[in-house]
């Protein structure tokens, strides 16, 4: 008798949550037709059958080749007691430390965003009256700064964000306060409406990029990168309207106008919708490796989360998961669209694979050279550890000064001992964009970034833990990008304070079920030993 057999290949188990009801489900990876799917099954609501990637051999590339060694932070906040992603904070369960801490310094904005995963805008007193928009106190972002120092000690990188940041009135207090601190970049992730409108803003920027030193001992050059991280969607506003709700198009333009005059380091990131704007991502490219100042470009497939959930033109295109746009198929679409990078420049980053792809190239005058092509993943794997560091780094910066004044693209030079070539592309090849230095080595190196954040429909457990982009949080947490967007923005927080009651009230009644199934195995033993003895006093007797 023939079987039938199923029409997938399994692959592995994990664990995810229902995009309805939010609470635990067990999950399976499936391979089918070279693409991979997580099916989820509730006991409410039933299957679900979510799009993870569509490329099966990259995944497993993923999972498989560019695997490295958890790095920890500097200490754990909170215990494990709900499970995963119940307990952030973060728990000793989570595997890596925060390669990017994200402060977000005001719920204002000048936009209202119906891509926003903060939800944020310029009022929202008819959705959540008990919850107005307002800026942080300098006393509160102090604390979050201090959260980001004391769970990473030296951080990479710290990004305030909102809302829109450049709205709060005590921005340059704030980045006063950071210059105290041990920190060795900053992003500001803006929209550039004030960065467009308002140049001497961008030239005080510029005044605390190269002009004003830390002041921390642990940074004892006293450098400390400012970088914008520059909302740039399209080049076109009948599709920057879709996303952003305004046209944009001159705004970011002029922003940038403006960010050139003072080289001020920038990356343009990209919210990415299928059939909107991903036919634009080799314009965007080309476009940005025209301006001195960028250093490169992010790409950021849509997720639903925030705002997005109430915009059906964006959810339309993803009606039950199975379409949306995933890290494998905008890299396909890079490599297919740009005239700069092919498929091998660009390649999963090994802090968190399943959702950050990245590539580097050398900028050599008007001519972009990739690099990262010439990397195998065992000399990622054998590097120091995972950080976004680059400018400090003598042996890189020597190797691309190298580079560029011969022209040369490979970096894996016959000079290098393999313990230094390890080194340096761990160094150069890190997780998220870096802040510039004023030098030729940095000044020359634009980086593509591929930025996939899980939302509640495609969330992987088993991923979530490998997250490295964290919000701070002022009571010491730092809490990962997608669960604090599931879990536990202020309109979440009642959700998740039902889900935890309830685990707590299923985890008492297993206790309990136990506790009376041990003092039945018990009085059963008890009894057994009894009868024993009877029997062997009567034999005896």
């Amino acid at each position: 008798m023939s079987r039938k057999n199923r029409p997938y290949h399994f692959y592995d188990t994990t664990s995810s949550v229902c995009s309805i009801c939010l609470y635990p489900v067990e999950a399976k990876i499936l391979f089918k037709n070279n693409q991979v799917y997580m099916d989820k099954w509730c006991p409410e609501h039933g299957t679900e059958r979510v799009l993870v990637m569509d490329d099966a051999d990259y995944y497993r590339k993923c999972r498989e080749v560019y695997v490295k060694a958890p790095e920890m932070p500097e200490r754990f906040a909170t215990p494990m007691r709900y499970g995963c992603p119940y307990d952030c904070g973060l728990c000793p369960d989570h595997m890596q430390h925060s390669c990017l801490s994200i402060v977000e310094i005001t719920d204002m904005c000048n936009l209202d965003c119906p891509v926003c995963f903060a939800d944020s805008g310029m009022s929202r007193e008819d959705k959540l009256p008990h919850l107005p928009y307002r800026h942080k106190s300098i006393d509160t972002v102090k604390a979050m700064l201090d959260t980001v120092v004391a769970s990473e000690g030296m951080p990479d990188v710290v990004q305030l964000s909102g809302g829109e940041p450049t709205l709060h009135p005590q921005l340059f207090e704030i980045l006063d306060y950071i210059k105290t601190l041990p920190i060795r970049h900053v992003m500001i992730n803006t929209n550039g409406i004030r960065l467009a409108k308002e140049p001497e803003f961008v030239a005080k920027f510029a005044e605390y990029a190269y002009r004003r030193p830390a002041s921390h001992p642990a940074l004892n050059d006293g450098k400390q990168g400012i970088e914008m991280y520059l909302q740039f969607d399209s080049l076109h506003d009948d599709k920057i309207r879709v996303l952003r709700g305004a046209n944009l198009a001159n705004i970011h333009a002029q922003a940038l106008a403006n960010l050139e005059v003072h080289n001020l380091s920038t990356t343009l990131v990209a919210t990415i919708a299928r059939g909107l704007n991903d036919d634009e991502l080799g314009e965007i490219i080309a476009y940005a490796s025209g301006f001195r100042c960028v250093r490169g470009v992010s790409f950021q497939p849509l997720s639903v989360s925030g705002r997005v959930d109430g915009h059906t033109d964006l959810t339309d295109a993803l009606p039950d998961g199975r379409e949306r746009l995933t890290i494998s198929e905008l890299r396909r679409k890079i490599a297919a669209q740009s005239k700069i990078f092919t498929l091998d420049d660009i390649v999963p980053v090994p802090c968190n694979p399943d959702t950050l792809a990245m590539g580097y190239a050398l900028k050599l005058e008007n001519h972009i050279a990739p690099l990262t092509r010439y990397v195998t993943p065992d000399v990622i794997m054998q590097g120091g550890e995972n950080t976004i560091m680059f400018e400090q780094n003598p042996k890189l910066q020597q190797t691309l000064q190298r580079e560029a004044k011969d022209q040369l693209i490979k970096v894996l030079s016959t000079n290098h001992s393999p313990e230094s070539q390890a080194n340096c592309l761990s160094e150069l090849l890190c997780c998220l964009p870096k802040i510039s230095a004023p030098d030729l080595a940095y000044d020359n190196v634009f980086r593509l970034m591929i930025v996939q954040f899980m939302d509640a429909q495609n969330l992987d457990i088993r991923s979530l833990k490998k997250s490295c982009i964290h919000f701070a949080q002022p009571d010491g947490k730092m809490i990962p990008f997608e669960s604090f967007n599931i879990f536990y923005r202020d309109d979440k927080q009642q959700k998740l304070a039902e889900i935890r009651q309830t685990l707590d009230t299923a985890r008492f009644a297993r206790r309990t079920v136990n506790a009376e199934n041990s003092q039945v195995k018990n009085s059963q033993a008890k009894k057994s030993h009894t009868q024993k003895l009877t029997v062997t006093a009567l034999t005896t007797d």
